[in-house]
């Protein structure tokens, strides 16, 4: 039971601990200090849906509908787009960067309504955690899938704890508009890399 929770734990933290949209957001969060843990939570909660339902299996499903990978891609493209655009724009307007907190912010429910977007109009998170994390728990015997399942979900839960709460130590850095353009420079480069490479899957 404990080779396979840590082979769950392991399959999910090599797969996760990457530059993505989604850890991009999260990581923003944390330097604004803004709503950090509703927004880890949903992530980390999202995560331990999806794996469990691509372990139980879900995973032979979306393998078998093209179609509905390619609506996820053309979808996740788009938004993608859009907010690479909203980053472009903080670029260009420094006087609007700041991670003090004085500075009123998004309410709790745009935040987590932007945090739903990155995580279901984005495809990787479904290749990720249903398809390559849910097939390869789904090789596991049936009653040791929940063991697989409790350490996936304990790697993505550690991992946005870190990404959302670490980044409050690099705060004072991004006290200068300067941080902020370098920052929202590459979640503009990160945002709109992903959204070529979902448009190329989608057409």
């Amino acid at each position: 039971m404990l080779s396979v929770f840590v082979q769950g734990f392991m399959v999910c933290l090599s797969l996760i601990v990457a530059i993505g949209a989604q850890n991009a957001f999260v990581l923003r969060q944390g330097l604004r200090g803004e709503h950090v843990l509703p927004v880890v939570m949903f992530c980390a909660g999202t995560d331990a849906v999806l794996i469990s339902s691509g372990v139980l299996g879900l995973s032979q499903t979306l393998k078998a509908s093209p179609l509905l990978n390619q609506i996820l891609a053309l979808g996740g493209a788009a938004f993608l787009l859009v907010y690479g655009w909203q980053a472009l724009q903080r670029v260009r307007r420094p006087q609007q960067l700041t991670a003090a907190s004085h500075v009123a912010g998004a309410g709790m429910a745009a935040v987590l309504a932007q945090a739903a977007a990155f995580t279901f109009l984005n495809p990787h998170v479904y290749l990720d955690t249903v398809l390559l994390i849910g097939s390869i728990g789904a090789q596991q015997a049936p009653l040791l899938r929940w063991w697989f399942i409790a350490g996936a979900c304990l790697a993505s839960l550690s991992w946005f704890m870190t990404i959302g709460f670490g980044a409050a130590r690099l705060a004072p850095v991004f006290q200068h508009p300067r941080a902020w353009q370098v920052i929202d420079a590459l979640i503009v480069i990160t945002m709109w890399g992903m959204a070529v490479l979902l448009l190329m899957q989608g057409i």
